[in-house]
């Protein structure tokens, strides 16, 4: 793609929206991780006939964790191509959430942050000024033709 086609993020300071719309996906990031390490470390101290299933489930949040992490990076570095991830870990999340709000148990009260981290997400990375920000032209954009 050549610089016609993608703009030049604006300059200047960050939006607050971008920052809270990366500081969320951060959030994410941090928390797969947690849940991560959680799950490794109680695998690895209980029965050992879970212990292959809890290092798989592990690592595989572990992993999971750095979709979210380098969408951060990047939307706090301004690189239009973050958005997509960020975009598609809310994504993610949105199904989790309404499977922890089907739970009869202490998950319901997660599902409900997940959920309402998960729309304030999307609802600040399709936001105008965010995508102004990060260089993205929407659909129809007509550019100065030289």
């Amino acid at each position: 793609m050549s610089a016609e086609q993608n703009p030049a993020p604006e300059t200047g300071p960050r939006p607050r929206r971008l920052i809270y719309a990366a500081a969320l996906a951060a959030l994410e990031g941090l928390a797969l991780v947690v849940g991560g390490v959680w799950i490794l470390v109680m695998g690895l101290t209980g029965d050992a006939d879970d212990r292959q299933q809890a290092v798989t489930g592990g690592v595989t949040l572990i992993v999971l964790a750095l979709l979210p992490l380098l969408a951060a990076r990047g939307l706090l570095a301004r690189r239009g191509w973050a958005r997509g991830p960020a975009v598609i870990t809310q994504i993610m999340a949105l199904p989790v959430a309404y499977n922890l709000l089907q739970a009869d148990s202490m998950a319901i009260p997660a599902g409900i942050a997940l959920a309402v981290v998960a729309v304030t997400a999307l609802v600040l990375l399709v936001n105008a000024e965010t995508t102004r920000a990060l260089g993205i032209r929407g659909p129809g954009s007509v550019q100065d033709q030289k």
